[in-house]
This record gives C-alpha cells, structure tokens and sequence, in this order.
C-alpha cells in the first residue's frame, strides 16, 4: 500500500525525491516564473483573460518536465494541494539558492 502524507512537511521531501532531473527542475521554475509573469500582467494591465494562460502554463511546463525528463507521473495528480504549494515552495527555494537546480543524486 503507498504511504499518505499527512503534512506538508512530511510531503515535501517525497516531492524533492521525484524531481531530480535538472531540466525537469528547470521546466518547472520557468513554468512557474511564467505563472506570476501572467498573473502580474493580468493585473497591471486590467486584462484578466491572461489569468486562463497560468494552468496552461503553469501544468504544461511541469508536466513536460515529468513525462519527457524525469520519466515519471506527477505528484498533481495523487496529492494536487500539497503538489501546488510545493511547485511554489520548490520556485522559492531554487531562487534563493536552498536547492540547487543539479541536485546530488540519492543513493
């Protein structure tokens, strides 16, 4: 039986785990970075129908990343909250240099 996350916390490393290819890591910094360049041009220009672009975005990148690179199934579809904010928190933490964008391969 797959073990189910109860927390974020406990969720977060699982996903590090299936995002190990830099270009999968890549895809899916630039999907995201492209979400809030959407979002913020939808605001700034009053032209919300930019804002039906950020699955499109968002997912298309990611998902590339999974099926072509990674070679597996993304997380979205088991665990689609916990997946989302850690798309995010996995955004943040390569732009800040927490995680690297060529991570050292477990064992």
């Amino acid at each position: 039986m797959e073990k189910r996350y109860k927390s974020l916390n406990e969720f977060y490393p699982y996903y590090l785990s299936e995002h190990q290819n830099p270009t999968c890591r890549i895809l899916h910094f630039i999907g995201t970075g492209l979400l809030f360049v959407i979002l913020f041009g939808a605001i700034f220009t009053g032209n919300y129908l930019w804002l039906i672009a950020i699955p499109f975005v968002g997912y298309g990148f990611a998902w590339v990343g999974h099926f072509f690179f990674e070679k597996n199934k993304p997380a979205t579809f088991q665990y689609p909250g916990y997946s989302l904010i850690s798309d995010f928190k996995l955004f943040f933490d390569l732009l800040l240099g927490k995680e690297k964008f060529h991570p050292k391969k477990s064992i």
